[in-house]
């Protein structure tokens, strides 16, 4: 009996997770990246475990689909730490993290192709039967999913950003994002700043730990944050509404510099003008590591949600396109995009099987999530704004509804209650 396959397209947490799930539920998985390495925005990520993100990975693991929150762990260097509005964070290494992830989806049978940027798709009966990269390869498969929804879009940047030279998604040198939901003829929606123009900035910098005074790099790497205090004429309360990441926008990150130690020393702001930076003491050699215009502000995100169920299939003339990641709505984050890529990737499976797909039940975390996510983006007004497990609208609501849980018996009996116990464990056919 032939093997099910499953294509997905972008190798971010999403499409990473996708894959997994993909394997665990009995089908072949490649993995198509534009670029050299996986990941995307995760190579300057790090933060996982905080506030109601450590309800979702916890329940995650319950359901069988907790592997790469294994793989972040491995990794931590620092772990049930605190900083301002967040709770019990592990922060992953930005350098270990990238080999270790594609190492763990090699080890377990999934075709990673770097340098793989689609192109073009055919589609048959209904179906998209086959992607084509740049290079000309051509990968055929019974289902396929879109984890490009992320990215930066050159002309974008030149128009609405700051320039996106260096910026950590590189397109000039890798060529910008495809979405095969587009190829496919998948309604999108672009996400909007609260101004209504496009693009949202990245939530944080990177600075060289070497450039940094002795006293702050010994406390990053004792504690793994450090607090300092903005004096007044360095203050840069402005740049809190750029923030991509809401639940950092709040008076403690205008007040103060937060770091968190990541390998790099991470700079919880969208950009902090180098000038006024050097005024801080301790910071009188400052250097931004990466995105290296971190004094004016990069790596934008221009959002394209396509409409999905809450299955996360796309709604369009083709039935075999699911979407993970920010592609299926404005979920920000990795922990977010590990579940929906992992509820993409099985959900693939199961079609390609003739199987029921499968909707995450709105009594836990994860699924009341993606239903509410995916309900939300129907509605314009809804879609500038993001939603995290960490903070701002949907942690309020995960609170409200009594789903923000760090309690790990609970959690499993919930899960266990709801039917999904080890559900992402389970071979399909």
């Amino acid at each position: 009996m032939k093997k099910i396959k499953i294509v997905v397209a972008g190798g971010g947490w999403g499409g990473c997770a996708a894959a997994i799930a993909a394997v665990k539920a009995g089908a072949d998985a490649v993995l198509l990246e534009r670029a050299d390495m996986l990941l995307g925005t995760g190579l300057v990520g790090g933060i996982f475990r905080n506030n109601g993100r450590y309800t979702a990975a916890q329940e995650m693991e319950a359901m069988g689909g907790g592997d790469l929150f294994h793989v972040m762990d491995e990794n931590s260097g620092h772990k049930n730490i605190e900083f301002p509005g967040h709770a019990h964070a592990s922060l992953y290494n930005v350098y270990t993290i990238e080999p270790a992830v594609k190492k763990y989806l090699q080890d377990m049978g999934v075709e990673v192709a770097t340098n793989a940027s689609v192109m073009k798709i055919e589609k048959k009966d209904g179906k998209v039967a086959s992607v084509t990269t740049r290079d000309g390869a051509v990968y055929e498969g019974d289902a396929f999913v879109d984890a490009t929804g992320t990215s930066a879009n050159p002309a974008n940047c030149v128009k609405y950003g700051n320039g996106c030279a260096m910026c950590i998604l590189r397109c000039h040198t890798f060529a910008p994002r495809v979405s095969i939901c587009t190829l496919a003829g998948i309604e999108e929606w672009n996400g909007r700043k609260k101004d209504g123009s496009l693009g949202a900035m990245s939530g944080s910098c990177k600075l060289f730990k070497e450039s940094l005074g002795a006293e702050i790099v010994k406390e990053l790497n004792e504690k793994g944050v450090c607090v300092v205090p903005i004096p007044a004429a360095a203050n840069m309360s402005e740049k809190l509404g750029m923030k991509a990441c809401q639940q950092y926008a709040t008076k403690a990150f205008a007040e103060n510099i937060i770091l968190l130690d990541t390998g790099p020393a991470k700079l919880m702001t969208p950009f902090f003008p180098l000038e006024k930076l050097r005024m801080v003491p301790g910071f009188e050699n400052a250097r931004f590591e990466d995105p290296i215009g971190g004094g004016k502000g990069n790596s934008m995100r221009y959002f394209q949600f396509a409409n999905c169920s809450r299955t996360l299939q796309a709604q369009g003339e083709v039935d075999n396109i699911f979407c993970a990641g920010e592609k299926g709505g404005a979920m920000v984050g990795h922990t977010e995009a590990v579940v929906t890529g992992t509820l993409a990737g099985n959900n693939a499976v199961r079609l390609a099987a003739g199987e029921a797909l499968l909707e995450l039940p709105s009594a836990l975390a994860v699924g009341d999530f993606v239903n509410h996510v995916v309900d939300e983006m129907k509605d314009d007004a809804k879609r500038g704004t993001k939603y995290t497990f960490s903070g701002s609208v949907y942690f309020e609501r995960m609170k409200e509804l009594g789903l923000y849980d760090c309690d790990l018996s609970s959690i499993e009996e919930k899960v266990a209650k709801a039917g999904m116990t080890d559900i992402f464990a389970k071979k399909i056919k």
